[in-house]
């Protein structure tokens, strides 16, 4: 009513020298406009020439013009039979100046004020200012800050223009003193307490920023404390009331939260109604409420989203299933229906793929366990999801599934990607005194031109060694997942251009091999592999006397034909960072009949990741790895050993740096012949071993301050393990059968940083058992490698 009265009033005043008789308009001026174009006055006038003015009509006139907000004066006069208007025009806003500010940013500022009407070049309000003062200060509150002051200041320029200038002092956030919880008799105080986010201050909070007092925080602490009351039964518990007190000096907050918690409820039956669709078994085998347990609303939630999946499946996507309790307060029980209604069922358009801008839809489509024209399950449709997301192509894989426009039976199922990174690029150049210049480098592509496919090139050359390899594998050689790859690689030695006396021995090796993988399920496969390798051993002028057994036996040249067969199984939730379930493979490697030399070689590979909340993981993870020969060859050839230490092994020891090693035993020259006594000062060699055991554990955390953590991933790891001989000779003094007290172990923690050259890798760790002769390495980084 108010609002009605004060514009009448003004306009009466404002005509008081016209309204002494109505006259017929003959014309209409108006005087002062600066920037409001005539046109926009006469759109907003009602009368037009021509028409009578009287006292009513005029003050009509008078509040079309205010309400548009154009002008903050406004006088009607009259020349003649000429209606003279004469305006004021409200100044406008030629810049606004925001100082003090750091909790909000200026552009979230400057944004909200545009949405207020106050931006450059806007008509200037003062009640809009003001208010938007308040919304700040509210804001302030909402964070806390109860202490924040905020001035405005207009500053007039020329031309009818104002700055407005924003001074905020935010203050400081308010901290948490004290949190009680009154009421409660059946739970302690502490745990009703440690349910909050927000905590009193304590030394860690400083890092964590718990202590600072939030209104929406206080909102979700509150709705936590109603369902952990909820999910034990107690289905009255009330929170009455919640009082937020301030010190005087607006700096410490005192939170009291009083509650009625009612008495413990129990389920009497659990019912089903509504067109199942399904049968009924299938049904209430997914029924997680049972007769006689204490009422859980989070049991009930869930056996709700069981059911609604369980029909997504048969795809009635828009089904929708409601758990609906009835409670009996005398004898304090409660009554469940799960009332089931499955709409249409729903049938898939189109589906669609957002995001890819360098991998192409068809990698992703053969991916698809959905299909187009199918009905929607909710089971394919996410495994589809999943299948994207361990591919280690992008960082994240999004679905959405709306509904068809005009259709209530179709959706659209739209994937939206972001890429990463899916390969590594290394390069090194170097200098040695005895091996001249270096240079090295590879390319490993998992998703070479965007096809999927995997391919890896690589090369080093100095003056006394070359090495060269290529692989490639098509993991859908043929439509139904059948993969195929193939490599060849070259590596020589020539110790005509080594200046040295230590070395031991080299292999010059060539050949080439074909494998082929065959899914036999949704998450595991077969691969099969045949490999060609000529292998050439030449000896260093100091050899151990272990590689002068086996070249007395065997001989230095051989071609060896190697057959493989594994199985590999995956769940992982992703290819690259996984925070949820397993992966192993075990591969079996032997020579056939044909070959030069007869030996096997089993690898097994596993890890298993337990989440433990959003943020936080355990992975553990073992390599067992065993090789032996057979036949006519007596023992597993020297360069087939594992070897362990470094990364993808036990972090904190130099690469290759634990098990047995030798020392030079034997001179020989270059060419194999036996002759020099060796170096008694040569150092002891790392010689490695048939088995190998090694694995660990590591607590997956996020990085502090980092937002995006989806290309970072940091660990505090233990790692454990060594290489051993079954077959030590007298002559090896280091080395040993496999024994327990032999293993290495370290601790320490790792960071992974997936970049646009491939994953990099750092860890700083400290043995906790060092083997004899282990070098230890407490600083160490890779290109190209995970962990």
């Amino acid at each position: 009513m108010k609002r009605l009265l004060l514009p009448a009033v003004l306009a009466a005043l404002m005509i008081a020298e016209v309204h002494a008789e109505s006259f017929t308009i003959s014309d209409i001026r108006v005087n002062g406009l600066q920037r409001v174009s005539a046109g926009s006055v006469f759109g907003a006038l009602p009368l037009n020439v021509g028409e009578v003015a009287d006292d009513r009509a005029l003050v009509e006139a008078t509040r079309g013009l205010f309400k548009t907000g154009f002008f903050q004066d406004i006088q009607l006069g009259r020349d003649g039979d000429v209606l003279v208007i004469t305006v004021v025009e409200r100044p406008s806003i030629s810049g606004i100046e925001i100082e003090g500010n750091k909790a909000i940013s200026s552009e979230d500022l400057l944004k909200g004020l545009n949405q207020s009407g106050l931006a450059e070049g806007e008509i200037f309000q003062r009640a809009t200012l003001e208010g938007v003062r308040n919304e700040l200060q509210r804001q302030y509150v909402a964070q806390g800050r109860y202490s924040a002051e905020i001035e405005t200041e207009v500053i007039p320029q020329p031309r009818n223009r104002v700055a407005l200038k924003i001074n905020i002092n935010e203050g400081t956030v308010a901290a948490i003193q004290h949190i009680n919880v009154v009421g409660n008799s059946v739970f302690a105080d502490e745990d009703l307490i440690d349910l909050f986010e927000l905590k009193t201050s304590n030394w860690l909070s400083f890092f964590r920023n718990d202590d600072k007092y939030a209104r929406e925080k206080l909102s979700g602490d509150l709705e936590r404390l109603r369902s952990y009351y909820l999910d034990r039964g107690y289905i009255n518990m009330d929170i009455s009331s919640t009082q937020v007190s301030i010190t005087p000096d607006k700096k410490h907050v005192y939170i009291t939260v009083n509650i009625d918690e009612g008495e413990k409820y129990s389920v009497r039956e659990v019912k089903l109604s509504g067109d199942l669709k399904v049968p009924e078994e299938d049904i209430r085998s997914l029924l997680l409420v049972k007769e006689g347990q204490v009422f859980s609303r989070k049991v009930m939630t869930t056996t709700s989203e069981l059911i609604t999946r369980r029909l997504g499946n048969e795809g009635y996507t828009f089904a929708n299933v409601n758990g609906v309790p009835q409670a009996h307060d005398e004898d304090h029980t409660v009554s469940i229906t799960f009332v089931v209604d499955p709409g249409k069922r729903a049938y898939v358009n189109r589906i669609n793929f957002r995001g890819n801008t360098k991998t192409e839809d068809e990698v992703l489509r053969r991916e698809m366990r959905q299909i187009e024209g199918g009905w929607a399950s909710t089971y394919l449709i996410d495994q589809s999801k999943t299948r994207l997301e361990r591919l280690g192509f992008f960082k994240e894989v999004n679905v959405e599934t709306p509904q068809v426009p005009g259709s209530d039976d179709q959706i659209d199922v739209n994937y939206s990607v972001e890429e990463q990174a899916s390969g590594s690029i290394t390069a090194s150049v170097g200098f040695a005194q005895n091996a001249g210049l270096i240079l090295g480098g590879s390319i490993t592509q998992n998703n070479f031109l965007g096809t999927g496919n995997k391919v890896s090139v690589g090369l080093t050359r100095s003056e006394y060694q070359e090495r060269y390899n290529f692989g490639f594998v098509d993991p859908y050689w043929t439509a139904d997942g059948v993969s195929l790859g193939y490599n060849a690689f070259y590596r020589t030695t020539d110790y005509d251009e080594l200046d040295t006396d230590v070395s031991s021995y080299a292999v010059d090796s060539y050949g080439a091999g074909v494998s082929i993988g065959y899914p036999i399920s949704e998450t595991a496969r077969l691969t099969y592999g045949l490999t060609v390798q000529q292998d050439d051993i030449s000896t260093g002028v100091y050899t151990v006397d272990e590689i002068f057994d086996f070249l007395e036996q065997e001989g230095d040249s051989y071609m060896n034909l190697k057959a493989s067969v594994g199985w590999s199984e995956s769940t992982l939730n992703r290819g690259v960072m996984a925070t949820r379930g397993h992966s192993q493979s075990l591969v079996l490697e032997t020579t056939v009949p044909g070959s030069d030399l007869s030996f096997y070689k089993v690898d097994y590979r596993g890890q298993v990741f337990k989440p433990l909340s959003d943020s936080y993981a355990l992975r553990f993870h073992t390599q067992l790895g065993y090789g032996d020969s057979y036949g006519s060859t007596e023992e597993l050839p020297f360069y087939e050993h594992y070897y362990a230490g470094g990364f993808g092994s036990v972090r904190g020891f130099e690469d290759s740096s634990l098990g047995p090693r030798s020392t030079p035993s034997r001179g020989a020259g270059v060419t194999g012949n036996q002759g020099t006594l060796a170096d008694p000062d040569q150092d002891p060699l790392p010689f490695g071993g048939n088995v190998l055991i090694q694995g660990g554990a590591e607590l997956l955390f996020p990085m502090p301050f980092v937002k995006d953590q989806r290309s970072l991933r940091t660990a505090l790891f233990w790692d454990v393990g060594n290489v051993f001989d079954t077959s030590c000779s007298s002559s090896s003094p280091s080395c040993s059968d496999i024994d327990a007290g032999e293993l290495a172990s370290s601790v320490g923690v790792g960071l992974t940083w997936i970049t646009a050259l491939g994953p990099l890798s750092f860890s700083l760790a400290m043995p906790v058992v060092k083997p004899d002769d282990a070098d230890t390495q407490v600083f160490q980084f890779s290109l190209g490698q995970t962990f």
